[in-house]
């Protein structure tokens, strides 16, 4: 008949454990320092839309608003700014006005300016006349003062 004896087995069996650890342990270690990698580098330019207005062809005299004075029926009056591109793309170059104090004061008050549609390179500065002009229909009307916005936009190119 066979014999086993226990505590043979019961070592043979811690051995087999021990041994099983440790290997498993030496593959997760070699695992763990067997790696490769490489870095590279990246850039990108982030298109940017920037328009500043200014009353100075330093553009250093930002221009936050303008007091028009007091403008005759018929009559009409200029001012000069310089627009800067600011941003990193070449724009076009729009005005438009709009919050009037008075609705109905647009009907008879215009504003235009010389640089509709001009195409500003990044960085670039252009000079720009901006006229008010007030129709003569405006006698009449009760229209005595009025304020709006204007706002001036670069649009990609």
């Amino acid at each position: 008949m066979f014999s086993v004896n226990k505590m043979a087995m019961q070592k043979s069996t811690t051995l087999i454990v021990a041994a099983a650890l440790v290997g498993t342990a030496v593959i997760a270690l070699v695992a763990g320092l067997l790696s490769a990698n490489q870095a590279f580098n990246n850039s990108a330019n982030v298109k940017n839309i920037g328009v500043g207005v200014y009353w100075n062809k330093a553009c250093t005299n930002k221009t936050t608003s303008i007091n028009w004075g007091s403008l005759d029926p018929g009559g009409s009056k200029t001012f000069n700014v310089y627009i800067k591109n600011e941003g990193t793309i070449k724009e076009s170059l729009s005005m438009a006005t709009g919050n009037w104090s008075n609705p109905t004061a647009p009907t008879y008050i215009t504003v235009t300016w010389n640089c509709t549609g001009y195409q500003l390179s990044n960085g670039a500065i252009v000079g720009a006349l901006l006229t008010l002009t007030v129709s003569q229909s405006i006698v009449g009307t009760g229209i005595t003062t009025f304020s709006f916005y204007m706002t001036i936009t670069g649009t990609e190119v």
